[in-house]
């Protein structure tokens, strides 16, 4: 156990990080786990409801760094291509729309700068 103030408190930090990682982590093969049974169904309405909690599953784990990006997307490729090799149609996600920028007021014209000073001529 440890004695300094700020490694017990790292101890409790990490027990409950823990906890909540493990629980992400639960989350997403429970997901992934009842997709697999929707494919063995064969139902393609279930098939596809499944996919898309799984995806969603898979995407919170990433984000919250409890798996790497480049596992999810190992993952969300190989549930996409069994979804589509069991029959359903596979829907993507309408990409995201551009930002506008939001315009301010109008904002008071620049002053002109002043043209720069001529040095003077240095003798050798």
């Amino acid at each position: 156990m440890p004695i300094i103030k700020s490694a017990k408190k790292r101890v409790k930090q990490s027990a409950t990080a823990n906890l909540r990682n493990a629980r992400t982590k639960r989350t997403m093969r429970e997901a992934i786990k009842a997709f697999n049974q929707a494919v063995a169904g064969g139902k393609a309405a279930d098939i596809e409801s499944a996919r898309q909690s799984a995806t969603s599953a898979i995407d919170v784990a990433a984000k919250k760094n409890v798996i790497h990006k480049n596992k999810a997307a190992r993952q969300k490729s190989a549930i996409s291509a069994k979804a589509k090799a069991a029959g359903a149609k596979v829907t993507k996600k309408a990409p995201a729309k551009p930002v506008t920028k939001k315009t301010s007021p109008k904002k008071a014209a620049p002053k002109p700068k002043k043209p720069a000073a001529k040095k003077p001529a240095v003798k050798k």
